[in-house]
């Protein structure tokens, strides 16, 4: 059995050098009790403009407005539902186009400490993630230089952005980052893992603490779900079919993606998603082909599904778990949950917000 005092020495070795997050997450407080979680506020973001309230409360209510795209039916908060892990159900989500997209739409949870943002990392900052989606003419086709004079139509919006950002106003730049800090207010902790690690015995269930011990374990899915997020950041072939090619279209390595290791890495690479809220989030894998938690964890106990793969992870092999553990496993990432919600913002002059700003 491990004595307090050591589990306390192994928590502290893992949230050594990862941060404030890190710390609140794995240690907790020294009792029992509510894990905290730092304020995204506080946090500095180098070379972008700090986050406020007025800029996040401006943030939420862009990011819910339908005004965002070209049909005026479709919102950020369309593809991601805060009652779906801020995911939205779907395999492939359908914009304003109707065609459905490649890839799965991902959650947005504790996003603020990433580096990088969509499946295949194209984006290196939440403002930039946010233009994606605006300009994209399959999903809100709003290109952010019709969207700029559209906004500035709605008073509402005029004296928002003019509180929100003095001097300047309405600009793109103004936009994406009012949508990124909103974003970045998005975390998720205190689920029953993170009570569990901060003393409290009884915060997750038997299967739950056999499923954790098999996930730092024998099944090792901490190599790449590791950290705070649980998630390295990193991008990994992990057998999943298909012709996409993932991160290896975006690289500079070129003619050398044909010669073998390192560069075949990045072939059908995608980045590894945090699993806070993951129960909530189905279905799964980067063109969501996996319905549920049991069939994710079936499709790693198996060494994916292309075995054959060119790139395939090295760490992607069976495990060899019987049904049992590998309920196990699925209690405990139902153990990572701690919902994010947020109340709905009235929409500048919008006419079904009787409350909404003219």
């Amino acid at each position: 059995m491990v004595s307090r005092g050591m589990r306390s020495r192994q928590l502290a070795r893992r949230a050594a050098g990862l941060g404030a997050l890190t710390a609140a997450l794995l240690m907790g407080r020294a009792q029992a009790g509510p894990v905290r979680v730092p304020d995204p506020l506080s946090l500095e973001y180098p070379g972008r403009k700090a986050a406020t309230p007025a800029r996040v409360e401006l943030g939420k209510t862009l990011f819910f407005d339908p005004r965002l795209s070209s049909s005026g039916t479709v919102s950020c908060a369309t593809c991601h539902k805060q009652e779906l892990g801020w995911s939205d159900g779907r395999r492939y989500s359908v914009g304003v186009s109707g065609r459905p997209l490649k890839r799965h739409t991902p959650h947005l949870l504790n996003l603020a400490w990433q580096k990088t943002f969509f499946w295949d990392g194209r984006a290196t900052s939440l403002e930039e993630q946010a233009l994606g989606p605006l300009e994209n003419p399959d999903e809100l086709d709003m290109p952010i230089h019709t969207l700029v004079p559209k906004l500035e139509a709605v008073p509402g919006y005029r004296r928002a952005f003019g509180e929100a950002y003095p001097g300047s106003g309405i600009t793109a730049r103004n936009v994406t980052n009012a949508i990124a800090s909103f974003v970045r207010t998005l975390v998720s902790g205190g689920a029953p893992f993170d009570r569990y690690q901060a003393g409290e015995q009884a915060a997750m269930s038997p299967a739950a603490r056999r499923g954790m011990d098999l996930f730092y374990g024998r099944a090792a899915c901490s190599t790449c779900h590791s950290g705070p997020h649980l998630s390295d950041g990193k991008f990994h072939n992990t057998g999943v079919p298909g012709d996409d090619r993932g991160r290896s279209a975006l690289d500079r390595v070129g003619e050398f993606q044909m010669r073998p290791y390192p560069f075949f890495q990045t072939q059908k690479a995608f980045k590894t998603p945090g699993l806070r809220n993951v129960a909530l989030s189905a279905p799964y894998m980067h063109d969501g082909s996996e319905p549920s938690l049991l069939e994710v964890v079936r499709f790693y106990n198996k060494g994916g599904k292309e075995k054959e793969s060119y790139g395939l992870a090295l760490d992607i092999r069976p495990l060899n778990l019987d049904e049992p553990q590998i309920a196990d496993l699925v209690a405990f990432l139902e153990a990572l949950t701690a919902p994010v919600n947020v109340t709905p913002p009235d929409i500048p002059g919008d006419p079904t917000h009787q409350k909404g700003m003219p």
